[in-house]
């Protein structure tokens, strides 16, 4: 049995770390599985005995018809094992111990969502849950069932066995049969003999099984698929009978302490939060001066208490942003050119300028007016509708499906090249040659850029362009608008439109039948009112912000270093109890410093169940193909595909490039 000092000296360490609940719950199930969480009385009997009387057994169903022969297994070989069992504990191979009926994969044509005569339920992998989910059911006709044991039975678990590889090995037990139901493809039934299901049970959901199953597992595409010739010879740990029930009922009474332990972490979380949320608005709705750094003081004696996660510290970006806005970053300067006399400027150079033709006349809206901010007596506020020049869309012709790969070709960005406050050149599609480019939507230093359409989340998105690569156009997803002769700083603008009030009124005004496609429409963009403060004085606040972020990067980086040593030291814990050895996680490869200049080639021919999506990309496109023309058609992430060349290439797939023809990559080449 594991020491149960040591066990105590290291549960704060792994309950609070990260995930440290569940970390608690694979822990109590490995070592219910190895034969550490119970002391096993003398009297109990030998799990030979059991094995011996489960072979029985399976003969008995197999004379009866009711199990086809087995397929025999060879003998455990030592090498296979990676933990020892109680002397009177024993491993077996898993097919050894139970059924694993494999579901059939029935037609779409033949499912359906409604009860009718004649149908039976049909369990699907979104039915496998911590416990059978027997309401969100299809059906189909009973007489597709062809064989008794496609029923589902009272103790079977029920496996996902095809899925995504995060999901695939999900289990859930069986404890009731709530209607007649058989079960898909992408699902399996293992049906104990003998043993305790929820034994059974437990094994399958213990980590050691997880892993061992995952290993068996074949992935096409982004689906992972557990084989019944992968499964069935896994070594099973296996307690005597009595024991069985023993263990399960103290894993169960662990986990419903895990359940309270959770809901109190929970509970804590939720006040700590309310308690920054409130923290920070205090902050934000402070009347003056002395009331911010009071308030701010406050925040900053505290900050260990309201900031537990990297996540947290977005609440407090948005908090400077907001006092940003409204004032709270900077002071009058007595020399600086007073806020009305620059709205002044703004309104006679849009009045000349329509005047004149340079700009055109839009049609009069009605200004969404700040009507919650006390602005400083210095600042005053205008329309975007008063300050704007020149306003436009752009154009969303249907591109090919990746960046370019040379800047002498045109792209239209898309709408995610715009974060809050960050432009990202790269986020862009290449124009097909077959499509002539427009030119006067390429973008330029200094554009205000706002998005016009899509997911509520992504919609009224803004920030300023601050380098142009060539070629770039706007697409007709995004608004593009500049301040007349640039009176107010564009950064300034971009600001105001993602925080504080003149923000909230950006989301008020986004329309739409559904939150997976909103929009925002350039009338409703030029009512919105945006506080002016001095030209000077917007310098200042946005040089203040840049200072304060950086601050703020330092808590957040602190605060995930503390998370991944909370993490590592809940895992070197768990292996200190249990035995098992921390599975290092891989550097992330990085893209080169280098570029390949000779192109790849095709090796062998792959086969058609072989995975080699690069070979085949190759075999398409008359075997040869640039590495990174090879890379955007790959379509995933740089380290996937060096992950993935590398295979290839030792498969011989793909012939290995020439060492010669490598040369050093630029850095701006390197981090696009």
């Amino acid at each position: 049995m594991m020491d149960a000092q040591q066990f105590l000296a290291e549960f704060g360490h792994i309950a609070n770390a990260p995930g440290g609940i569940g970390k608690l719950r694979e822990l109590i199930l490995e070592l219910a599985i190895k034969g550490q969480l119970l002391t096993t009385p003398d009297s109990a009997t030998d799990a030979r005995t059991l094995l011996s009387e489960i072979t029985s057994f399976r003969v008995e169903l197999v004379h009866a018809g009711k199990l086809r022969r087995p397929t025999p297994q060879p003998e455990i070989e030592d090498s296979e094992l990676s933990f020892s069992l109680p002397t009177n504990w024993a491993f077996e191979r898993l097919g050894n111990v139970c059924e694993i009926v494999r579901g059939v994969t029935f037609p779409s044509s033949k499912k359906q969502t409604i009860r009718a005569s004649g149908v039976v339920a049909c369990l699907r992998t979104s039915n496998v849950q911590a416990e059978v989910d027997w309401d969100d059911l299809i059906f189909i006709d009973e007489e597709l069932v062809g064989r008794e044991d496609q029923w589902v039975q009272k103790g079977d678990t029920i496996i996902s066995m095809a899925n995504s590889y995060e999901l695939v090995g999900k289990v859930a037990l069986v404890r009731e049969v709530k209607e007649r139901a058989t079960f898909g493809g992408f699902i399996a039934a293992v049906r104990p003999h003998v043993l305790e299901p929820d034994y059974l049970y437990l094994v399958l959901r213990s980590p050691y099984m997880q892993a061992r199953m995952r290993v068996t597992a074949s992935q096409t595409t982004n689906i992972a698929n557990i084989s019944l010739g992968g499964m069935r010879p896994i070594p099973t740990p296996i307690p005597p009978k009595e024991e069985q029930s023993r263990i399960v009922a103290k894993v169960d009474e662990l986990m419903s302490l895990c359940d309270k332990l959770e809901a109190q972490q929970q509970a804590r979380r939720k006040l700590q939060n309310n308690l920054r949320q409130s923290t920070l608005q205090a902050v934000a709705s402070a009347a003056s001066p002395h009331d911010l750094q009071a308030t701010w003081t406050r925040l900053a004696d505290n900050f260990g208490q309201l900031f537990h996660a990297p996540e947290d510290v977005d609440d407090l970006r948005k908090a400077v942003l907001d006092l940003a806005v409204s004032g709270y970053l900077s002071s009058h300067d007595k020399i600086d050119e007073s806020a009305s006399v620059l709205k002044e400027k703004i309104l006679a150079a849009k009045h000349r300028g329509i005047g004149d033709g340079t700009f055109s006349r839009k049609k009069h809206v009605k200004p969404e007016e700040l009507a919650e901010t006390t602005l400083p007596n210095h600042w005053t506020s205008i329309t975007l509708d008063e300050a704007i020049s020149t306003i436009d869309a752009g154009w969303s012709p249907a591109c090919l499906p990746s960046a370019r790969d040379d800047e002498n070709k045109w792209g239209i960005l898309k709408t995610t090249a715009v974060q809050v406050l960050r432009f990202l050149p790269h986020e862009h599609k290449e124009l097909p040659a077959s499509l002539d480019p427009r030119p006067q939507y390429q973008i330029e230093v200094g554009d205000i850029l706002i998005t016009r359409a899509g997911p509520k989340n992504r919609v009224g998105i803004c920030c300023v362009v601050n380098t142009a690569p060539p070629k770039l156009m706007i697409s007709d997803k995004l608004i593009r608008f500049h301040i007349v002769d640039d009176l107010i700083n564009p950064r300034f603008v971009a600001l105001c439109l993602s925080a504080g009030e003149p923000g909230r009124i950006v989301e008020r005004l986004k329309s739409g039948m559904a939150d997976s496609q909103m929009n925002i429409s350039q009338d409703k963009l030029r009512a919105i009112t945006i506080p002016l403060p001095p030209r000077e004085e917007q310098l200042r606040i946005l040089t203040k912000i840049e200072t304060f972020m950086k601050i703020v990067d330092i808590y957040s980086n602190g605060l995930r270093k503390g998370e991944r040593i909370a993490e590592q030291i809940a895992a070197v814990a768990i292996s200190a109890l249990t035995g098992i050895a921390i599975e290092q996680e891989e550097e992330p490869m990085k893209a080169p410093q280098t570029e390949l200049i000779a192109p790849l080639r095709l090796g062998t021919t792959p086969g058609i169940k072989d995975q080699a999506p690069l070979a085949t990309i190759l075999a398409r496109h008359n075997g040869e193909a640039s590495a990174k023309d090879l890379w955007q058609r790959f379509g995933g992430e740089i380290d996937a595909f060096y992950a993935q060349l590398k295979t290839e290439v030792a498969h011989g797939w793909i012939l290995e490039p020439a060492p010669a023809e490598v040369r050093e990559k630029s850095a701006d080449v390197v981090s696009a």
